[in-house]
């Protein structure tokens, strides 16, 4: 099966020109109809799928075309790209660790604003001036 690019971009729940931009940066691969119009092919859907997920992850695009670069070089480079996952798999989990803390003080201040609400605990969030009392 082929997709144009609206077609892919429906399927994978993207834009157009995030579409694009891959293509244009050599990070999806695709090829010409008669018309000069891009297809896509099931590889590209797992291609697409992929840059996403690492998109999703944080990954810069720089890092993505590393990647890219080290699986377009074949079993060479096994164990390079197996090197940048674990250090992509790493920077996931800080970056999950860090979720959790943010979420965790959300839940804190949004229970503390309950108390104050429901008259528990008076409100001492009110910042006077040229002082910082909430943290």
């Amino acid at each position: 099966m082929t997709y144009t690019v609206k077609e892919l971009a429906r399927k994978m729940g993207t834009t157009q020109h995030t579409i694009r931009f891959y293509t244009d940066q050599g990070l999806l691969p695709c090829r010409r109809d008669k018309n000069n119009r891009r297809v896509f092919d099931e590889d590209s859907v797992g291609w697409l799928n992929g840059l996403m997920c690492l998109r999703r992850c944080g990954i810069s695009i720089e890092d993505i075309r590393l990647y890219c670069n080290l699986c377009q070089e074949g079993e060479a480079q096994l164990g390079a790209r197996y090197e940048f996952m674990l250090k992509q798999r790493e920077l996931a989990y800080k970056r999950l660790e860090e979720a959790r803390e943010a979420a965790d003080y959300m839940e804190k201040k949004v229970r503390h604003y309950e108390d104050i609400l429901a008259r528990r605990i008076p409100d001492d969030t009110i910042l006077a001036k040229n002082s910082r009392k909430e943290g």
